[in-house]
């Protein structure tokens, strides 16, 4: 027994093995939920068609209000430039 790993003999713990089984079971269980996903008729289709479609609307959304967002921001500035008396080119 040594103090602070004095006097200790080097012994190198492996975990990859533990690991690559964790990771094989992981990608096991992937692969069946992934094909208990599929699309089963058209209404799923259908409903992603949709679901897509709404994704598409909200981010167009929140691109057009940052893009207003950013043109007050751009209003203030110049207006404090103005006060300022700051010539900007």
């Amino acid at each position: 027994m040594g103090l602070f790993g004095l006097g200790r003999k080097n012994k190198v713990i492996d975990f990859t093995e533990e690991y690559s089984k964790i990771r094989e079971k992981d990608t096991q269980m992937q692969g069946t939920k992934d094909s208990s996903t599929l699309p089963s008729g058209s209404e799923s289709v259908e409903e992603k068609r949709r679901k897509l479609a709404k994704r598409f609307s909200d981010m167009t959304a929140k691109i057009e209000e940052l893009s207003n967002q950013v043109y007050h921001l751009q209003q203030r500035i110049e207006l404090l430039e103005k006060k300022l008396d700051i010539k900007r080119e």
